[in-house]
């Protein structure tokens, strides 16, 4: 089985073939013996600046995640020509796996949706956490798309989405404060962490249940397993929802005129 856990976004000129294989070992460890995972980009794109200029500014509003779908889905064609058993989208806020779904007929999986689906069977009341503040909206925005917002009853932001390789520690105490606060003030009974180079790259979930007593869940995994289960299962999603479509990789690649 091979899936590919594909980027949002091209390649960082500063993303050293080592980061990759650390990156791929770690999702391996979250898959079966005999599945392989390939940690895939989107090609370079106009427009991938934006997701850049964003992310120094600190004001990750879901601008970039718009303007980066149709490479994402691009991508997502290229996977589907090419052996991939399904594609996972990811970045947390699901860019992309709409569209994708309507390109292609391989399991097409967003982590934000799967989790909510797991955590919906764990629990009655689910909290979210985001890296930023303006991440929340647009978060908000997919969550009342996916007719989930009725089980969402907090929403937090960590307020921390720049050099947190060095801020670990911190990271992990402002996250236990939040997971307490959202179980106090709101009932949350399971957190839905967005922002993967935060959690699980950085800190472990498990680590965050053992230090608040609420399940953490850890969006990659659970993103890759379940993409097992619909492989081995032979299903993916309804084509009575997502139409198939006769698109090609290539045609994603060909203007209209010239």
């Amino acid at each position: 089985m091979r899936i590919m856990f594909l980027n949002q976004a091209p390649r960082d000129a500063h993303t050293t073939d080592n980061d990759v294989r650390r990156i791929e070992a770690q999702l391996r460890g979250y898959a079966s013996p005999g599945t392989e995972i390939i940690y895939g980009f989107t090609d370079d794109f106009p427009g991938a600046m934006v997701h850049e200029v964003l992310g120094k500014a600190q004001a990750l509003n879901g601008l970039a995640h718009v303007v980066e779908a149709p490479a994402i889905i691009q991508r997502i064609t290229w996977a589907a020509e090419n052996g991939f058993d399904a594609v996972i989208q990811s970045n947390t806020f699901d860019p992309g796996v709409e569209g994708g779904r309507l390109a292609v007929r391989i399991p097409v999986i967003g982590l934000l949706r799967t989790s909510l689906a797991v955590a919906s069977s764990l629990c009655d009341k689910i909290a979210i956490l985001g890296p930023l503040d303006s991440d929340l909206p647009s978060a908000w925005r997919t969550i009342c798309a996916y007719h989930m917002d009725h089980m969402v009853v907090g929403m937090r932001a960590l307020g921390i989405y720049k050099d947190f390789k060095s801020r670990k520690d911190e990271i992990f105490e402002r996250t236990v404060l939040l997971v307490k606060e959202l179980i106090r003030d709101k009932g949350a009974e399971c957190i839905i962490p967005l922002g993967g180079k935060l959690i699980p790259y950085l800190v472990d979930p498990a680590e965050l249940e053992k230090a608040t007593g609420a399940p953490v869940l850890n969006t990659k995994a659970i993103g890759i397993q379940f993409a097992e289960m619909c492989v081995r299962l032979g299903i993916t999603h309804s084509p009575l929802a997502y139409p198939p479509s006769p698109t090609k990789h290539i045609h994603f690649l060909q203007k209209l005129h010239g």
